[in-house]
């Protein structure tokens, strides 16, 4: 009975073995992770949260709902303190031509609808513009440092500006999905030999996503850090601080209507309590 016991454990033991996942080449993970980032966007929930944007001169917090035409959003603190009564004003006045004027909502619905375009294009260049080196797991997640991939055409001035970072990525190992996107610009980047602009090298970024659902994933923290000069040397940057929270479910597929009746509701949930400040990545 003890040789049959032994027998059975080495069985069990070895089939287990067997039955343990190989890693997936980073890759191939990554192309994985890029068809979930994108078919989450056709089939993704709608939610209400809050919106810290940060600069230098200022903080300004924002509360949003989403919609099929693009998320609505109003302001409702101003360097920590409510709106005065003319900002206030010119709030309800700004959400109040939004639902009235048929070609603001037109170039408000187009220019969501390029937002999320450019998300898509920027997502789809991952797999084939980098080449990836794996960093083993961390918390859960598998940790990727990537840089250019040489052999990648990079045509587009947005792909061409993507293709020039190099950094790192954490992907979430059970569910396949972005949890966090680094990435730094190692060296001056030129478009006509610098006489068309220049973007400015150590320019950086930073995405961080959690999991608001069993299917859900929204971006947490957003950091965009960019400089550089265009033609006749006009001076262009790109600088983005946002922490979002207090994600709480709303009904899918609302219209601009809907959503602005929605933001004009009291929040029914204490998750969109207002953000305690943040730090910035150094």
């Amino acid at each position: 009975m003890r040789i049959l016991w032994t027998i059975a454990g080495v069985l069990v033991a070895a089939q287990a073995a067997c039955c343990q996942q190989t890693p997936l080449p980073p890759t191939q993970l990554v192309r994985e992770v890029v068809y979930n980032e994108l078919h989450d966007h056709d089939s993704h929930g709608y939610w209400r949260y809050w919106i810290e944007h940060r600069s230098a001169q200022k903080t300004q917090l924002d509360e949003q709902v989403e919609t099929v035409d693009g998320p609505v959003t109003r302001m409702t603190l101003s360097n920590g303190r409510p709106l005065d009564a003319e900002k206030q004003q010119q709030e309800q006045e700004r959400l109040a031509h939004l639902l009235h004027s048929p070609s603001e909502q037109a170039r408000h619905r187009q220019q969501y609808v390029e937002d999320e375009s450019r998300i898509g294009r920027i997502l789809a260049l991952l797999p084939d513009a980098y080449l990836f080196d794996d960093l083993g797991e961390e918390n859960g997640s598998r940790h990727l440092r990537f840089h250019p991939n040489p052999a990648y055409p990079a045509h587009s001035i947005e792909a061409r500006v993507f293709h020039a970072m190099c950094g790192e990525l954490w992907i979430s190992t059970r569910y396949k999905r972005l949890a966090r996107l680094d990435g730094h610009l190692e060296a001056n980047l030129d478009f006509g030999y610098g006489i068309l602009g220049r973007i400015y090298k150590d320019g950086w970024f930073s995405l961080q996503r959690s999991q608001v659902s069993l299917t859900d994933w929204k971006t947490e923290r957003l950091e965009v850090h960019m400089d550089g000069r265009a033609m006749l040397f006009k001076t262009i940057a790109r600088e983005t601080s946002e922490h979002r929270g207090g994600f709480v479910p709303v009904p899918a597929r609302m219209n601009l209507t809907q959503g602005l009746a929605l933001l004009n509701q009291a929040p029914s949930s204490t998750a969109m309590l207002a953000p305690a400040s943040f730090p910035l990545r150094p």
